[in-house]
C-alpha cells in the first residue's frame, strides 16, 4: 500500500507496513520497533493535535547499508543527471550490479522511490532535531540561519537535488508529499517564532521569508550565474532579518 492519507481522514503512516490514525492521541505510544514512519502534510496541517515536532523512527535505523548506499547512489544521480535518468536499469548500472539483484533490494520502481522519499526525509528531519533540541525556542535570526546553512542539503547536493525535487513533485505523488511535508515544518517553527516576535501576520510573513530562502537556490546554486554572490546575498538577508526582528 502507498503511503497516501486515505479518503476515510485515516493517513497511512507506516513503510507500506503500519497504519496509525492521524489523530490517534495515543500515537507517540503506538509505534512499533523496527518500523518506518514517515509523517506528510496532510495529517501535519490537518490534525490539530500533532505538533511540528512529532518524534519519527530514523531511517537509516531501519534499512541495511546496501540499500543506504543504493539510495545515495540514486540521490547523486537525480541531481547530477536530472531525475528522468532515474531507471530501474540506469540505478542497477550505476550500482556496478544486475538488475535482478537492485531488485532483491526493491522489487519495483515504486518500492524504490518510497525508500528514497524515507531516505531524504530522514535526512532533514534528523537535521531538524538541532532545532527541537534547543534548551530555549529558536528565534526567527536562529531558523533563517538553519535553513541557510542547511546541513542535511549540504550532504544530499541540495542546491542541485532541490531543482529537481520541485519537477519531480508534478508528477510523483510520494515526492510532492515530502516537498510538502518538509515546507509544513519550516511553515510550522517560522510561524511559531513569528507570532512570539509579535508579529501581526505570522503565517504570511512566514511565507514570505520562505519564499526568499528557498527562491536564492534558484539563482545562487551550484553552477548558478550569481553562485560567486551567495556569501554576499546571505549576509544581507541575515542584515535584513535582524533590522527587522533582532540580532537575538
Amino acid at each position: 500500500q502507498a503511503i497516501r492519507p486515505k479518503q476515510d481522514g485515516t493517513c497511512t503512516y507506516g513503510y507500506a507496513i503500519h497504519e496509525i490514525p492521524s489523530c490517534d492521541p495515543e500515537f507517540h505510544r503506538n509505534f512499533v520497533p523496527n518500523t518506518l514512519y514517515v509523517r506528510f502534510p496532510t495529517c501535519h496541517l490537518t490534525c490539530s493535535n500533532l505538533s511540528s515536532d512529532m518524534s519519527t523512527v530514523s531511517f537509516r535505523g531501519t534499512v541495511s547499508e546496501r540499500k543506504q548506499e543504493i539510495l545515495k547512489i540514486a540521490v547523486e544521480m537525480i541531481a547530477g543527471q536530472g531525475y528522468a535518468s532515474l531507471t530501474m536499469r540506469a540505478l542497477a548500472r550505476t550500482s556496478g550490479m544486475k538488475l535482478g539483484a537492485l531488485q532483491y533490494h526493491f522489487r519495483t520502481s515504486e518500492d524504490m522511490l518510497r525508500a528514497l522519499v524515507g531516505y531524504i526525509s530522514d535526512a532533514y528531519h534528523q537535521s531538524f532535531r538541532t532545532l527541537q533540541d534547543r534548551a530555549d525556542p529558536p528565534g526567527v535570526r536562529d531558523i533563517v540561519i538553519f535553513i541557510l546553512e542547511d546541513e542535511a542539503g549540504d550532504a544530499l547536493s541540495g542546491d542541485r537535488l532541490w531543482p529537481q525535487l520541485w519537477a519531480m513533485e508534478h508528477v510523483e505523488p510520494l515526492i510532492s508529499e515530502l516537498v510538502e511535508d518538509l515546507y509544513a515544518y519550516y511553515y510550522s517553527v517560522l510561524t511559531d517564532a513569528l507570532k512570539r516576535e509579535g508579529s501581526s501576520a505570522p503565517q504570511a510573513e512566514a511565507l514570505a521569508l520562505m519564499s526568499l530562502l528557498e527562491g536564492s537556490t534558484i539563482f545562487l546554486g551550484e553552477g548558478r550565474r550569481w553562485a560567486n554572490k551567495a556569501k554576499s546575498v546571505r549576509k544581507a538577508i541575515l542584515e535584513f532579518v535582524e533590522e527587522r526582528y533582532g540580532s537575538a
